[in-house]
């Protein structure tokens, strides 16, 4: 069995659509960054790769190759799913944690764990997603961006 750890964390920008989990959330404004700047399965995505061995998402899908520009996170995660399948790795559980201070996560929780039991072929009872605020503190108690952390738990070789 081998453990893997992720962390990410975008700022919010106006303009832009808020995606956690795949779920498009109704919101003022979005988190910035090259693709659709989903910190949930960006962190999913790096416990994962770190499980496995492997490079982070960087390595994988760098902020300066046109072809990821506001690419579905979910597609990249169909990508990782694919490594680890490739090289014999099956996927135990996962945990994740969400920080934010806005928008509320419980209600979009649910379809989090559908779109991301669909595309790793994982039960949905496997897949934790949980939320908690900063209590205000630092940059992301001022609303200023959402962070995740996941962690996760494959098996294999």
């Amino acid at each position: 069995m081998y453990i893997g750890y992720g962390y990410d964390v975008h700022r919010f920008k106006k303009g832009r659509k808020l995606v956690l989990g795949g779920v498009r959330i109704q919101s003022p404004k979005g988190l910035d960054g090259h693709s659709d700047a989903d910190v949930l399965l960006h962190a999913l995505m790096d416990a994962l790769l770190g499980a496995a061995g492997l490079n982070d998402i960087g390595h994988f899908f760098p902020n300066t190759d046109i072809k990821y520009k506001n690419i579905s996170s979910l597609l990249l995660l169909e990508y990782v799913y694919k490594k680890l399948k490739k090289k014999n790795y099956k996927i135990n559980n996962i945990d994740i944690t969400v920080i934010a201070e806005s928008p509320k996560i419980y209600p979009f929780s649910d379809d989090m764990k559908t779109n991301i039991s669909k595309v790793l072929n994982l039960p949905k009872q496997r897949i934790g997603i949980k939320a908690t605020t900063n209590e205000k503190m630092g940059f992301l108690g001022r609303g200023e961006g959402i962070a995740a952390m996941a962690a996760v738990s494959i098996s294999g070789k």
